[in-house]
């Protein structure tokens, strides 16, 4: 373990647009620089928790539930497409005062948070990718494909016994993950949950086909980055790991041979080690 303090976490909300979601924060609650952690699907702010607490211990560092996943607001109205994520991202980091931001991002989060950073390039300070990033060329997993398609996806979402969904999540993660984490996860995946997944799959193309536009204009503004990569992971191939040097400034790339989508429940020393080395590098001295 990194031995670094921990801090005591907080709870909260925030209310973007008529959509409300709870949010963990930890260490100084008035700093308008904070570690912004930003999940995917299926995931929560409750994902992060012990990195949240870690980093607390040089920063501030938040996560909050994204428009229908975990305990946030799942309204049918809601637009579930990348650009709205990124706009309910800033429009609740300007109610939490935050204004310098470091990303960290997994899954979905990673097109969440990249597409904000692009359109608020001065408030991005840096990015940590896990097991997400540009990947050119890349096509939607087996599963992703099936939520695309009409009437198969809800077919596939209709009934999703919890057995299932542990002999799932389980086989396709070699360490294993924890048993809470699953069944936490399992549990926030509701109807609603289901519903705006469809719609946000459908409305998103293949990754590949936004590597080639954001690609490029991320290149040009080469933040730093730190690349944390399960070699197992059987959604985002580690083959991606080494080419986001391409688009970011990357500052270190840390491979986990046994670990799968999830590094940062199925490896958390490792993650947590990697970063906080590379936050306390990132954010900036305190001002005496």
């Amino acid at each position: 373990m990194s031995g670094a303090p921990s801090a005591r976490l907080r709870d909260g909300r925030v209310a973007v647009a008529a959509v409300t979601s709870p949010v963990l924060e930890a260490g100084p609650a008035e700093a308008s620089e904070a570690a912004v952690f930003v999940h995917g699907n299926p995931g929560s702010r409750t994902d992060w928790r012990e990195l949240i607490s870690a980093v607390g211990g040089i920063g501030r560092a938040l996560a909050m539930d994204m428009p229908g996943f975990g305990q946030a607001d799942k309204p049918r109205d809601f637009d579930y497409r990348v650009a709205s994520y990124a706009e309910f991202l800033q429009g609740a980091l300007e109610q939490l005062g935050v204004s310098r931001v470091h990303l960290v991002v997994h899954d979905f989060g990673g097109p969440f948070g990249l597409l904000w950073g692009l359109q608020h390039a001065d408030a991005w300070a840096s990015v940590a990718l896990i097991d997400v990033g540009v990947m050119p060329g890349y096509r939607w997993h087996a599963m992703a494909r099936r939520w695309r398609t009409p009437l198969l996806g809800e077919l596939v979402q209709a009934w999703i016994p919890r057995w299932a969904w542990r002999r799932a999540m389980q086989s396709n993660n070699p360490k294993g993950l924890p048993a809470q984490f699953v069944d936490k996860m399992y549990d926030d995946y509701d109807r609603a949950t289901r519903r705006a997944v469809l719609a946000l799959y459908r409305a998103t193309p293949d990754p590949g086909e936004a590597a080639a536009t954001l690609g490029p204009a991320l290149a040009k503004l080469h933040k730093p980055a730190l690349v944390v990569w399960g070699a197992k992971d059987p959604f985002a191939g580690v083959e991606y790991a080494q080419r986001q040097r391409e688009f970011f400034d990357v500052r270190d790339t840390v491979i986990l041979p046994e670990s799968g989508h999830w590094p940062f429940q199925d490896d958390p020393p490792a993650v947590e080690h990697a970063l906080l080395a590379f936050l306390r590098m990132q954010f900036a001295p305190a001002r005496v």
